[in-house]
């Protein structure tokens, strides 16, 4: 990782997008019958190997399930706060869904016992059994009302189905009736195996994959039945804030497919929903602020992979002639608090 040079650091930051695992991972494959399941294999360097059956997927530091690792890291670059939620590969919507609620309910346990035990450092999100609707709602209350949980991270689609399917639409529901927050991260890339070369699954999948998320939920008219959503996109927002006028005109000049679920422009939903600050670049940061409102981008850094930023809110402090200090407060710190609706008297 880079090392942190001197630099006019802003005063408070919450990263709103990291992850954690727990440090022992329960053999799911031995318990249910079946494979499929990752696993963590601890090494005598201090290292941790993340199996899927027996195949290699992963080489992860102690700062992917230690809290102490991370409040070291957190220190040196200045961190104040991490919202956690787990590894999307952990998301198992694959397998049975009772058994995709077992996981789901070891995972959240994990996270919330380490939430409550770094409270002043801390906010969890949950995740939920996306494959059974009934089991999600059930779960998501349980996390909310038992766990105490401010939200959950969800997948940019569920198997063959996007999140606009009505299947789905109990959980967005359930959501905006508890108030708690959405999280919603790409995985199992569309395309994945056209791009075996190159890490392009990463660099050219997950963007779409977020953009797929979002325009599913704008023409799906998920947004416009649930006004009090909160919900926030990984990366950016994907290519959507870059391609909002290709889709726009797409819904203008073809009606006939873009409109038949919801007659409103794409565009209007803009500021509706929140998008991370994980763009990599200065240009494409202050397009991102402009384009999606300087209240609905939040600090992100996708800690502690390397295709994050390694030191979060870096680029942001960087953009003195961009942003005052007024809207570095905003995407730094208080966006994040409002997405997951702290009380003032919490903050």
């Amino acid at each position: 990782q880079d090392t942190v040079q001197p630099r006019k650091i802003h005063p408070r930051r919450i990263d709103c997008h990291t992850h954690i695992l727990p440090k022992y991972i329960p053999n799911f494959k031995e318990k249910f019958g079946y494979g499929g399941f990752i696993s963590m294999t601890h090494q005598e360097d201090g290292l941790a190997d993340m199996m899927k059956d027996e195949k290699f997927f992963r080489k992860v530091e102690p700062n992917t399930w230690d809290p102490l690792a991370r409040f070291n890291d957190m220190k040196r670059t200045h961190v104040d706060k991490q919202v956690l939620s787990t590894v999307p590969v952990m998301f198992s919507y694959w397998a049975n869904p009772k058994d995709t609620l077992y996981v789901s309910q070891q995972l959240n346990d994990d996270l919330a016992e380490t939430v409550k035990k770094n409270s002043d450092k801390f906010y969890g999100l949950g995740t939920l059994p996306m494959n059974d609707s009934k089991l999600a709602c059930q779960e998501m209350r349980r996390g909310v009302n038992e766990l105490g949980l401010k939200g959950f991270q969800i997948g940019s689609h569920i198997g063959k189905m996007t999140l606009d399917r009505k299947e789905f639409f109990s959980i967005f529901e359930t959501a905006e009736e508890l108030g708690t927050s959405i999280m919603i991260h790409p995985w199992d890339m569309v395309g994945f195996d056209l791009m075996e070369k190159y890490w392009l699954p990463w660099l050219v999948g997950m963007p779409a994959e977020t953009t797929l998320a979002m325009c599913s939920l704008i023409f799906g008219g998920i947004f416009e039945r649930l006004p009090n959503l909160r919900v926030m996109f990984a990366h950016g927002g994907g290519a959507f804030p870059f391609t909002i006028g290709r889709i726009e005109h797409g819904f203008n000049v073809r009606p006939d497919l873009c409109q038949i679920d919801n007659k409103v422009n794409p565009r209007d939903y803009i500021g509706r929903f929140w998008v991370d600050s994980i763009t990599h670049d200065r240009k494409a940061l202050k397009y991102l602020v402009d384009t999606m409102g300087e209240d609905k981008v939040i600090l992100g850094s996708d800690y502690p992979f390397p295709l994050g930023e390694h030191e979060p809110g870096k680029l942001i402090d960087s953009m003195d002639e961009e942003f005052s200090y007024e809207v570095k407060d905003k995407l730094l710190y208080t966006n994040c608090l409002d997405w997951l609706n702290i009380p003032k008297s919490e903050r």
